[in-house]
């Protein structure tokens, strides 16, 4: 059966406040990508066709998972991750919610930041959420009507939205499913008569050993 296998990028730049020095992979970002790609190599996990987006983090996962020994890795942006930085910043200036600096601030702070945008509340955004999520739409079905096995590097927004819209989620059941996501997780979509079903959530199996659990992180 077609499988479309989403997977959330390495670890990135934990320390940023804004994209351009969040987007590169810590060294431990590196490795866990490539206890990901023994894993599926291990496993026998191979696919036809391989996808990324156009970030930093998303290529670097991809190279060193070892993606291109099996195929050309497809350079996508519609699966790039939403302007999170950008929208945060606009809505501190706009409306005085602080920027999160720690994962406590960030858990209150991503669904009012998402519900903000969805509802037109963040002037000057430079992507609207209809675009977020046409364009992801749009990505998700160019690659089931695709034939062989799919994998996409990509991000936890993209990965929550393409959940939120298999799963109808509310954008505070799609802000729960966001933080939850851990680097290098794995993501599986069932193609049934053509339409993704979800299969798998959240999967770290290359990390789930003892002495591999102090890479189990989620930013």
């Amino acid at each position: 059966m077609p499988h479309i296998t989403l997977v959330r990028h390495g670890q990135a730049n934990t320390a940023a406040r804004d994209e351009i020095s969040y987007d590169r992979l810590s060294d431990l970002g590196h490795q866990q990508a490539r206890w990901l790609g023994e894993h599926m190599t291990a496993s026998g996990d191979r696919f036809a066709r391989i996808y990324c987006g156009s970030l930093q983090r998303h290529r670097e996962t991809a190279e060193s998972m070892g993606l291109a020994a099996d195929a050309e890795v497809v350079v996508d942006p519609r699966f790039n991750e939403f302007p999170y930085f950008a929208l945060a910043q606009l809505l501190e200036a706009q409306q005085g919610l602080p920027v999160p600096g720690v994962r406590e601030n960030f858990v209150t702070h991503l669904p009012r930041l998402l519900t903000a945008w969805q509802h037109d509340e963040i002037a000057e955004a430079p992507e609207s959420h209809g675009d977020f999520t046409d364009r992801i739409t749009d990505a998700m079905a160019d690659i089931a009507a695709g034939e062989g096995r799919a994998v996409v590097v990509t991000s936890g927004g993209v990965i929550g939205g393409v959940m939120r819209q298999t799963l109808g989620l509310t954008t505070e059941g799609w802000a729960q499913v966001c933080l939850a996501i851990m680097n290098t997780s794995v993501h599986r979509w069932q193609l049934l008569e053509g339409r993704p079903m979800l299969a798998q959530f959240n999967a770290i199996p290359h990390l789930e050993t003892p002495k591999r659990q102090f890479a189990q992180t989620h930013l």
